[in-house]
């Protein structure tokens, strides 16, 4: 039955399966509540109103046997941080330029969960319930991956496949029936700390540990009040998300741009928007330009505040005349943005003036060397 239904996933577009026993796992909770006492989910209340029921899968369906674990490859075919040196442009998260991916992976794993009821009626195993989930209800989808032998929670605590990389959507199927477990995924990091040192925020106290609140992921997207000024140089022209740590990890060598459905495809618009097109986007432009796409549930001021952030850093002083425009944003949020692009643009601007100043005289440029020195 467990050969069967793994051959049926593949099918339907999954490229990692395994099974892991529904059963509580003390740790699992204890570093969830740890996590949670820190503080370091932020503002994300709903990883607190039901942490019991994300601890466990049982407290949240007591009649669950088996947790089916199943991912979806989105590995990009280009390099993640091309755009890194693009300040004209925005950088959108590779999981967002193409299609929303709770709609793909919820579809497949209802097929897939449909098939398991009638197959085990086929089979005679009797009356089998399911429940499916993805990234939208109180389920540890990582660790219950990594139990399940898809491959291990990696240094910057995103699941690792040997095979696939860090480029998984991960979805889950509890189930009533009795599914033999798969053996949890070893860890396989060794020293390598390249993803720690890459993060430009460093929101990792220790290895296997994040804090939110420094996040770049959580800044731009759970984030939603204004983005605190410590971070906002660091964010350089990240709009949406942020896939350093993941880019650098050197097992996404092995992941086959290949394997990713044709769903996740970028979007040609999302690839590397300029940020000018950005900035001039109203309620109705935003909803239409990402209709279909994960990036349309932040909402567009939030997402214009990440944009007025880029802009900022990006020195490009043919943007003032658009952050301006922004300065009287009904939102405060995002006129409070616009403020802080256009000092950081004015700063830009004072900055290449003297530039120009001392080229012209030499001795004015001598004054600034002595000046540094």
């Amino acid at each position: 039955m467990k050969s069967a239904l793994s051959g049926e996933a593949q099918r339907l577009g999954f490229v990692a399966f395994g099974v892991a026993d529904a059963a509580p796992v003390p740790q699992r909770a204890e570093r969830l509540e740890q996590w949670l006492g820190d503080g370091r989910h932020g503002a994300m209340e709903w990883m607190e109103a039901r942490k019991d029921q994300r601890a466990e899968p049982q407290a949240l369906w007591p009649e669950a046997r088996s947790v089916i674990a199943l991912g979806m490859s989105y590995a990009p075919a280009h390099d993640p941080l091309a755009l890194a040196n693009a300040p004209d442009r925005g950088r959108i998260s590779v999981y967002a330029q193409g299609g929303d991916y709770h709609d793909t992976v919820k579809k497949a794993l209802k097929s897939l969960a449909r098939w398991l009821i009638a197959e085990a009626a086929r089979r005679g195993l009797g009356d089998v319930a399911v429940k499916v989930f993805v990234d939208t209800a109180p389920v540890m989808e990582k660790p219950l991956g990594e139990a399940a032998g898809l491959g291990w929670q990696g240094k910057h605590t995103n699941l690792v496949s040997r095979t696939h990389g860090s480029w998984l959507f991960l979805g889950s199927i509890y189930t009533t029936l009795d599914l033999p477990p798969d053996a949890p995924h070893s860890p396989h990091c060794g020293s390598c700390n390249r993803c720690l040192v890459a993060c430009p925020t460093d929101a990792f106290p220790a290895p296997g540990q994040l804090d939110a609140r420094r996040c770049i992921s959580y800044l731009t997207i759970e984030h939603k009040g204004p983005i605190p000024h410590e971070f906002r140089a660091a964010i350089g022209n990240r709009i949406y998300g942020c896939d350093d740590c993941l880019a650098v990890c050197p097992w996404n060598s092995f992941a086959d741009a290949a394997a990713a459905n044709l769903a996740f495809l970028p979007r040609a618009e999302l690839a590397g928007p300029k940020l000018a097109e950005l900035l001039a986007l109203d309620d109705a432009g935003f909803r239409s330009l990402f209709a279909g796409s994960p990036i349309k549930r932040i909402g567009r001021n939030r997402f214009i505040r990440n944009c007025l952030i880029a802009a900022g850093n990006s020195g490009d002083l043919n943007l003032v005349g658009q952050v301006e425009q922004l300065l009287d944003d009904p939102d405060p949020v995002v006129a409070d943005a616009a403020i802080w692009a256009l000092q950081r643009l004015s700063e830009s601007r004072n900055i290449s003036h003297e530039d120009t100043r001392m080229g012209e005289d030499g001795a004015g440029a001598v004054r600034r060397s002595d000046t540094v020195v």
